[in-house]
């Protein structure tokens, strides 16, 4: 038995950035899909913690929020910087993915049509610090913090690959990034896992929009 649950709705939403971290390392997990229909029905959602999901088993350990169940993944398998200052700058770092992934939720669930234009207008500047931590960091050709890959860029591939689903071309103008997917993409065992059924058959989100 996987030593790893993740539930949630049958979508990448929230959980796709712990499947990527997940299958990178190696990792198998169960998934336990729950239907808007049955999370309408009101049991499930009064169980949870928040109130919301995703929901991850560690063996006897339950969590909720994304971010800490990432958090909790980057300890337990070393990918949370190799001293204090790296860790904090990982943390950093995943704060901002938050940050541009808050803008992305608004968009696609408020005001889709309305506000489109806008912000892929405004996304060069949202993306702009993450080039800068690339050209920080031995000038692009590695990861985000350090020499060795973290949880956040797990989160930031989630959500760049995100914005390519939702506007193909829209790095066309940021080779930085576009040259630090491919290399992320690239790695065996993640390569394999954004090739499979499980990744390429769930919507992005659970709106009609991607």
């Amino acid at each position: 038995m996987p030593p790893y649950t993740i539930l949630y709705f049958p979508t990448r939403g929230r959980c796709e950035a712990m499947r990527m971290l997940l299958a990178d390392q190696g990792q198998s997990w169960k998934e336990e899909v729950v239907t808007k229909e049955s999370w309408l029905q009101g049991p499930l959602k009064a169980s949870c913690l928040y109130g919301q999901l995703p929901k991850f088993q560690d063996g006897d350990l339950t969590l909720y929020q994304s971010n800490a169940i990432l958090r909790h993944l980057g300890r337990t398998f070393g990918l949370y910087g190799k001293d204090q200052r790296e860790a904090a700058l990982v943390d950093m770092v995943n704060d901002g993915v938050e940050d541009v992934r808050r803008h992305c939720s608004r968009l696609i669930y408020r005001s889709y049509e309305e506000g489109k234009a806008k912000y892929f207008q405004e996304l060069p500047g949202h993306l702009k610090p993450f080039e800068t931590l690339l050209i920080q960091n031995q000038e692009g050709q590695a990861f985000l913090v350090g020499d060795q890959i973290s949880f956040a860029d797990y989160n930031l591939l989630d959500l760049l690959l995100n914005h390519q689903v939702l506007a193909p071309g829209c790095l066309d103008s940021h080779p930085l990034l576009l040259a630090y997917v491919a290399r992320l993409r690239a790695r065996p065992k993640l390569k394999a896992y954004l090739a499979s059924p499980e990744h390429m058959n769930r919507p992005v989100h659970g709106a009609q929009k991607i």
